[in-house]
């Protein structure tokens, strides 16, 4: 995806799933790793390069790769394909591994509320489309379900894919978030979280990180500074279908990964816990609900306004 590996999130939890499946499943796995440039001109060329290398499965990780590989596919029956937050899903080679966003960002978005001190919390957006619109609204309403008054800003790095590595123009918004008040702040920006997590070093405030666990990942000098990630278990997705190719069980359509499935959630770690500790029950029980139903979590905006008028 734009990204890249090194981002620190969502491309490097796809690789890891790969890793984990060379690990586990065999070394007789072959793999090779390929990556567009930074305009994504040659994604459908990538594609069929590696189609007419015969592999068994091969991944598009990114939204960006949908129109690709909807044709690649058509051209390349006898080849599986898995697109990560892609929808196709009437091709029968093609299986969309998707996520429910909304779910893991509405229990940080509770998280920043119930830990803020100033009342005043932000979100850091990459590019501008329905995808991180989805992080946008569960992350407000969850803020909003805990502490009604809590006041949340929202800003967009940009509306093309260099909004997602772009990590001086993350560290000028989230600044920005920082000097109005907010003293906790998520992002779902991809490599441009990285300036988010380098203003929160500055001001000495908190941020959120997203798809890995980015405590583990980033400098030990801004570790004190993540209250949490909203974990996006790319990696689980990735890993479960090679392992269901492997055995001869790829089923094409569409996976959706949300709270019941494990594939969202926040994460819990030597750094964070001992922040986080004060309001874990609280998530959790809010998590219990999600699931259960009783909860229903906005995706957009028309739905987030809708949930926001129920609230009391």
């Amino acid at each position: 995806d734009v990204g890249g590996r090194g981002d620190l999130s969502f491309n490097d939890m796809a690789y890891a799933g790969l890793a984990r499946a060379q690990k586990e499943l065999g070394s007789s796995i072959e793999t090779r790793d390929l990556e567009p440039t930074a305009g994504g001109e040659n994604r459908e060329e990538l594609l069929r390069l590696l189609s007419g290398e015969k592999y068994d499965l091969i991944f598009g990780i990114g939204f960006l790769f949908t129109d690709s590989i909807t044709r690649v596919a058509k051209d390349f029956p006898n080849v599986k394909f898995a697109i990560v937050d892609g929808f196709i899903p009437d091709q029968p080679n093609v299986v969309s591994l998707v996520f429910k966003e909304q779910e893991g960002s509405f229990l940080v978005g509770a998280a920043a509320a119930l830990k803020s001190t100033t009342g005043k919390i932000g979100f850091v957006g990459g590019m501008k489309i329905p995808l991180i619109e989805k992080f946008e609204a569960g992350y407000i309403a969850g803020a909003k379900y805990v502490r009604k008054n809590i006041q949340v800003f929202s800003e967009y790095a940009g509306t093309t894919g260099e909004a997602f590595r772009d990590p001086v123009k993350g560290k000028e918004l989230a600044l920005a978030e920082y000097d109005r008040g907010a003293d906790i702040i998520y992002h779902a920006s991809g490599g441009t979280g990285i300036g988010v997590f380098e203003a929160a070093v500055v001001k000495q405030r908190l941020a959120i990180g997203v798809d890995a666990d980015q405590s583990l990942t980033v400098k030990p000098d801004q570790r004190a500074q993540i209250l949490t990630s909203m974990m996006k278990r790319v990696d689980v997705a990735v890993y479960d279908t090679i392992k269901a190719t492997t055995a001869g069980q790829y089923k094409a359509g569409v996976r959706e990964f949300g709270l019941k499935e494990n594939g969202v959630g926040y994460a819990v770690n030597d750094y964070n816990k001992a922040m986080i500790q004060s309001v874990a029950a609280r998530l959790e029980g809010l998590k219990k609900d999600i699931i259960a139903g009783k909860i229903k979590v906005p995706s957009d905006k028309k739905q987030l306004e809708a949930f926001l008028a129920t609230l009391k």
